[in-house]
């Protein structure tokens, strides 16, 4: 079984490309704390890079940024190629399955850490950011009008 989760945060933005068959493809490089600390007390991290396919790499270069924390779930790829100077280089990375949004360094530290951010994946459907918490919700446009005449239930009309 090949199987890794990780929280973390984005080291740097993340960065978008698309394959000759234009499919999106973005990486990022995720800082992931250690459960101890050093000899010195301080908490040292792990830089692990991450890649995202498709439209989730899409949403992932369009809503986070350095500092955005995230849980990822997916695998882990060795692969190799040959560099310039004619020497084989091998790559461990993680491919990403699903990218959870934890919420920003500035939401977090302005917010107390309490706002979260949806999941993307591929069946994902886009989530409005230019809203905010405070919004209320329209009630005169009731989406629900159109289903016919209201259900009146009664607990006396329950049969146990």
């Amino acid at each position: 079984m090949n199987k890794v989760f990780l929280i973390g945060r984005l080291t740097k933005d993340p960065e978008l490309r698309y394959t000759s068959s234009n499919v999106a493809t973005a990486t990022f490089s995720l800082a992931v704390d250690r459960n101890f600390t050093n000899q010195n007390g301080e908490r040292e991290a792990d830089f692990i890079n991450i890649v995202v396919w498709r439209k989730q790499a899409e949403n992932v270069k369009n809503y986070l940024t350095k500092g955005s924390q995230v849980a990822i779930d997916g695998r882990i790829q060795t692969r190799s190629y040959d560099g310039q100077d004619g020497q084989k280089r091998y790559v461990t990375e993680v491919v990403a399955d699903n990218v959870q949004f934890l919420g920003t360094r500035s939401a977090n530290t302005n917010n107390g850490g309490s706002n979260v951010e949806p999941a993307f994946n591929d069946n994902a459907t886009p989530y409005d950011f230019a809203s905010t918490p405070n919004q209320t919700t329209d009630v005169s446009n009731d989406p629900f009008a159109d289903f016919g005449s209201s259900i009146e239930i009664s607990d006396d009309e329950l049969p146990f």
